[in-house]
């Protein structure tokens, strides 16, 4: 059925402030996870070669689904952050890797997303990131 592709490195553009995600072993047409804080907002760039999906959720949001992310067993994904119609779905496996799916949904009849699966400990240091648990 659905077919994740692992996320195993992590490196953030000082110049930019863009935090990637991305895969130790880059090709052409590698997937690639984008983030930039934008005031209240947290841009994302979810693409895989040519193909882009782009998110632009509230940054409160996402760092209030982030600090109450549990594993739950046989479920990938237990929590969403955008619209109905447009989202990142995102879960955690008890191993402590965390499961990504940015959507699109057409209508009833179907929707686009990227399965990903960020491992362990480029999570942790997304969560980091993102200063979850931290005020500003």
């Amino acid at each position: 059925m659905r077919h994740f592709q692992t996320l195993d490195k992590i490196y953030v553009d000082s110049e930019s402030g863009v935090m990637y995600l991305c895969t130790e072993k880059e090709s052409e047409n590698f997937p690639r996870v984008g983030m930039r804080r934008e005031g209240v907002y947290i841009s994302i760039s979810a693409s895989y070669g040519p193909l882009e999906i782009a998110l632009r959720p509230r940054m409160e949001e996402m760092v209030h689904l982030l600090s109450r992310l549990q594993p739950v067993e046989g479920l990938q994904t237990t929590r969403q952050v955008g619209t109905s119609q447009a989202y990142l779905a995102i879960g955690l496996r008890s191993d402590g890797a965390l499961v990504m799916r940015p959507t699109i949904v057409a209508d009833a009849t179907g929707l686009f997303a990227y399965n990903l699966v960020v491992t362990p400990p480029i999570a942790k240091a997304f969560i980091e990131w993102m200063s979850v648990g931290k005020t500003e």
